[in-house]
């Protein structure tokens, strides 16, 4: 038995697939809220797209379905549908600029992101719990998606922008915490996550 949990397919499946995940989701994050924030031009959402499907897309589809064979709900939820919300984004843009979809009305572009708001926010719950690294990228995350929705809803330019920057800062939490688990799988306590709600330091 010892021999085969030291096996190269045992060790394999216990790896960890969260710096994975947090990676693809900030670092398309990143890319899409520099647009967001006025950063760089708006032409540059036709390089976020590919990035959004192969890797805040794929990337985080795969290390959902990896969470779940850990067993981790909240990390199978999370990346599995914040995956999904990459292809969607994907998919919007990729319609429309096919003409197969005539318009994208603002108003339901706004909803679309209040309801991903609301999700985040009932997640957010969850991440309290593991660390405070995962806490702030869920807070500032749900932020963003709402300050977007109001500003798609209402063509409020202010309000975009303030969510590019809460993005922004949803991509560094998520980058950091990434960052953190991959050196503390290496040397453990190396980086700090801070404590989850209720948990000692």
């Amino acid at each position: 038995m010892a021999e085969m949990n030291e096996s190269p397919f045992a060790k394999a499946l216990s790896a960890d697939p969260a710096p994975l995940g947090l990676a693809g989701f900030a670092f398309t994050t990143f890319l899409l809220s520099f647009v967001n924030a006025g950063f760089i031009t708006s032409a540059s959402v036709n390089v976020v797209v590919p990035l959004a499907v192969a890797y805040g897309g794929l990337a985080q589809l795969i290390a959902g379905s990896w969470e779940m064979r850990r067993g981790n709900t909240f990390g199978f939820t999370a990346f599995t549908s914040y995956g999904a919300f990459w292809e969607f984004y994907a998919l919007l843009v990729i319609l429309a600029d096919l003409h197969i979809i005539s318009s994208i009305p603002a108003v339901g572009i706004g909803w679309a992101l209040v309801l991903w708001g609301i999700f985040t926010l009932y997640m957010w719950g969850g991440a309290m719990m593991a660390n405070t690294a995962l806490n702030l990228t869920f807070l500032t995350l749900f932020l963003a998606f709402f300050t977007l929705g109001f500003g798609n809803m209402y063509s409020n330019t202010a309000l975009l922008h303030a969510g590019g920057y809460f993005g922004i800062l949803a991509a560094f939490f998520a980058a950091y915490t990434s960052f953190a688990i991959i050196i503390n799988s290496m040397r453990p306590n190396t980086i700090p996550l801070g404590p989850g709600l209720g948990k000692k330091s």
